[in-house]
């Protein structure tokens, strides 16, 4: 039977939060030689290498499988310490790793994040992945996080899944950017050659709506701006036309600050919240409170 020691698991966690042997080593409070020779002992017990020697460190496949478990026994650690009623070296607070796409985050979810104590009691400190909703179950996969709010519909093995609701995006630009790059009648048409605004390179919305409504690919100029809010912003100021989600732009087109170039085609984006399927008050208290506000506040 392949056995790791906590001190072992711990160890592996920790250098991927960190980044690097010696930074791991600092967080533990032991040499980066101690931390080297633990990975050493795990790698010789799986049989497999378990961390590739990189700036920052990776994971191989088989070191995603150990690093899931290692977060499953922390979590259980957690839960027995609070359940006990022992306070754990950080004040009680369990921590909760999870990832969550940027609109989400911007909108929604810190609220969720906020209520937990209040309506649960669980006191938790929030280590908050962002990455984009089609490849935040990477990270559940990875064993990176314990639950993501993600676009897959499907479970991740080893995981549940739940609906959360629907994420509607509307086409919106500013009127001065209307008038200096579209036609008289602000047409979607005349998008195709206008600045657009993308988030990142994973952001792929922008070309579903112009296709979905056009039939055509968008081959415009693209700005990247990589914060939620700045990205509103960007849009705001006449950078270029772009999806806001309906929680960062109502109040702006009901304003005259922003123009609705489609009223009667939004985006709608599905949005699920996957979790370890463990048994854990902690993440059923946060599953909880993470539905709720999902519910009240998305479609």
């Amino acid at each position: 039977m392949i056995a790791f020691t906590p001190e072992q698991l711990s160890t592996l966690s920790t250098i991927l939060d960190e980044g690097t042997f010696e930074g791991a080593a600092r967080r533990l409070h032991v040499t980066a030689s101690a931390v080297s020779q633990r990975i050493k002992a795990m790698e010789l017990v799986a049989g497999q290498i378990l961390v590739e020697r990189s700036n920052p460190v990776r994971l191989t496949a088989a070191g995603d499988v150990v690093l899931r478990y290692a977060r499953q026994v922390e979590l259980l650690q957690q839960d027995t310490a609070r359940e006990l009623g022992r306070a754990a070296s950080d004040g009680g607070a369990v921590t909760l790793p999870v990832a969550v796409n940027a609109d989400s985050l911007a909108t929604w979810f810190l609220e969720a994040a906020a209520r937990l104590h209040d309506e649960t009691g669980v006191a938790a400190v929030f280590d908050i992945h962002r990455d984009d909703q089609d490849h935040t179950a990477e990270l559940l996969r990875s064993g990176a996080v314990m639950a993501a709010v993600t676009s897959a519909s499907q479970a991740v093995q080893g995981c549940s899944v739940t609906s959360l609701g629907r994420m509607r995006y509307r086409a919106v630009c500013s009127p001065s950017f209307a008038r200096r790059y579209l036609d008289e009648h602000a047409s979607v048409e005349s998008l195709g050659s206008a600045p657009v605004v993308n988030f990142d390179r994973k952001d792929q919305i922008q070309r579903q709506f112009y296709r979905e409504y056009t039939g055509r690919s968008l081959r415009s100029p693209r700005h990247y701006v990589p914060t939620s809010a700045d990205y509103a912003r960007a849009v705001v100021f006449g950078m270029g036309w772009g999806m806001l989600p309906e929680q960062q732009s109502a109040a702006e087109i009901d304003q005259g600050v922003l123009l609705d170039l489609a009223p009667e085609h939004p985006i709608d984006i599905a949005l699920y919240w996957q979790r370890w399927n463990l048994a854990s008050p902690t993440l059923d208290a946060v599953s909880s409170v993470v539905e709720r506000v999902a519910r009240e506040q998305l479609r």
